[in-house]
């Protein structure tokens, strides 16, 4: 069977042994047993479903639970991208609108949810290498280099979680054992450099006794690699400003020939383009048995979607012309960079130049008077910036739209070439090298073929040309966000109104009518750069631990 197939089938299983339930501090380690251990960790099935259980800890595209977000704290991973400036929280009433506001408090439940979720997903990793030994005195099918490979995995995971942890929280406690629920109560946080030298460690370790490739191996489609490993590395250096660490890691990624670009960005995100040749790491998902319902919460409303999330102007401007030349005014969307057409439904511009068609054969035409839908500022369910989300809404899911199976991508190939560039500009390491991983992700492929950058530029328009790379490849893909804060560039570009799209009234002559511009007022970003590069440690883990210090400002 597939992985897909049966870490959520055998979740309640290990969550049954391993978390039962839980008090209210968010290391409660105490099982409350379902199954009793006696009569778990006795064959290589066991220890296999219980590896398999720890993959829900990966960043996803349902709620932690496995469902479609039905959890209104809680947000998914490509939500994050909602907190940058490339995409905006539909919905006023939704947990995110009072972080874009700069409004957020430390009891707010989201920031509680974040750091139980993430801490589960150590705790849960940290259980199993404490009891997967455990099998090799039962099972001798079950041999050290099997339980090694298996560990790393779950390093891996634990690892993701603590990046996760240490950039949106800072300084938090580093916990590497199950703990009793007094030890749980009175954990002290550790300094970020300390983390950030606990998860280089951790990747390189791991890498150690992961395969490079499950490729003859179909039952472990989905599952770590040293690929993976090492990409999550280069990433987590990358945020933790460890330049020279990111570049060696990227490079080793590089060095496997493993990985590729998938040839066809327009079906990187659906079903036909699952486990290509450029994912690294993704969450598997399929349908019916390990399904998320993001079609129905982001899809536009003209697709019965809930319109969740939506992309800004911001987004679609920066998406260049195939030839370099300007964009035409009256033609907007004509002759722009073909990821652009894979991430974002675009509207209705004027009578002579039509929106995209969804998937029923409706018309995205959200401007004012056009009868629509997804008419503008109707109700709270149609856009409010004129775009809709395309990237992960699939055909195949139109009529069934709580029940999508595509996989999740975590890390691709494109990203490191990214992540490889980007760590030598920032290190003035500037050579061809540095050009020819830009330009593959700008022209190789067989559907993307942008101009390539020419030698000679300086160290900061290569920064600012990477960055704009990151800001077009991995659009809505939950990194954007993460991005602008360790680029330090979030107060300037997260204040104001929302930009939304542009447009020539219905009946006005498309060729020199008036062009409108909807920016959305509903909300106001802003963003306090003394204080809002961190989230707060949530109140209710201070009320439980008087040894945890609060983040500054809050």
């Amino acid at each position: 069977m597939k992985l897909k197939k049966i870490f959520f089938a055998f979740l309640f299983i290990v969550l049954g042994i391993t978390l039962g339930s839980c008090d209210n501090d968010f290391l409660n380690t105490l099982p409350q047993d379902k199954i009793s251990p006696d009569k778990f960790w006795l064959t290589s099935t066991d220890a296999e479903t219980a590896l398999n259980a720890l993959y829900i800890h990966l960043p996803s595209l349902s709620d932690p639970n496995g469902k479609e977000s039905a959890d209104p704290t809680r947000f998914t991973e490509i939500e994050w991208d909602m907190l940058s400036d490339i995409a905006h929280a539909n919905d006023d009433a939704t947990k995110l609108i009072r972080i874009e506001r700069s409004e957020q408090t430390a009891d707010l439940t989201v920031f509680l949810d974040l750091w139980r979720d993430l801490y589960r997903g150590v705790h849960d990793v940290n259980y199993f290498i404490e009891n997967v030994s455990k099998v090799t005195e039962n099972d001798p099918l079950f041999t050290d280099e099997i339980m090694k490979n298996e560990i790393a995995q779950a390093r891996v995971i634990r690892a993701i979680n603590y990046m996760k942890l240490v950039t949106i929280f800072g300084s938090v406690p580093l916990i590497t054992k199950t703990l009793t629920l007094e030890e749980g109560r009175n954990v002290t946080q550790v300094e970020p450099n300390e983390i950030w030298d606990y998860v280089a460690t951790e990747f390189d370790e791991a890498a150690l006794d992961l395969k490079t490739s499950y490729k003859d191996e179909s039952s472990s489609i989905g599952h770590i690699t040293k690929g993976a490993a090492w990409g999550m590395k280069a990433r987590a250096m990358l945020y933790a400003g460890r330049y020279a660490e990111a570049e060696t890691a990227a490079q080793k990624v590089m060095d496997l020939n493993t990985y590729s670009l998938y040839p066809y960005y327009s079906k990187m995100f659906t079903y036909e383009g699952q486990n290509n040749c450029e994912v690294i790491l993704d969450r598997q998902y399929e349908k019916a048995i390990a399904p998320y319902g993001l079609f129905n919460s982001m899809a536009p409303k003209g697709m019965n979607g809930k319109t969740s999330m939506v992309p800004t102007r911001t987004l679609i401007d920066a998406y260049e012309t195939v030839d370099g030349s300007a964009i035409d005014p009256y033609n907007p969307y004509a002759n722009r960079d073909p990821r652009l057409y894979a991430t974002v439904y675009l509207p209705a511009f004027s009578d002579a130049v039509a929106g995209d068609i969804m998937y029923n054969g409706v018309e995205l035409d959200p401007r004012p008077g056009s009868g629509t839908v997804d008419e503008i500022n109707v109700d709270y369910r149609r856009t409010k910036t004129g775009f809709g989300i395309k990237k992960y809404i699939n055909k195949e899911d139109l009529n069934d739209r709580s029940n999508c199976g595509t996989n999740f991508i975590i890390l691709r190939y494109a990203d490191v070439l990214l992540m490889y560039a980007e760590a030598r500009i920032e290190q003035n390491k500037i050579d061809a090298t540095v050009y020819n991983a830009i330009n593959q992700v700008r022209n190789g492929r067989k559907d993307v073929k942008l101009p390539s950058i020419p030698a000679g530029k300086s160290q900061e328009q290569l920064r600012q040309i990477v960055r704009h790379e990151r800001e077009v490849e991995l659009a809505l893909e939950g990194l954007r966000y993460f991005d602008l804060r360790r680029w330090h560039t979030a107060e300037d570009v997260l204040e104001g109104l929302i930009p939304g799209f542009r447009y020539v009234a219905i009946g006005d002559d498309s060729q020199s009518g008036k062009i409108n511009e909807v920016n959305y007022g509903g909300v106001i970003r802003a963003f306090n750069a003394q204080r809002d590069y961190l989230f707060p440690i949530p109140q209710q883990e201070l009320d439980l631990n008087t040894n945890l210090k609060q983040n500054t400002g809050y």
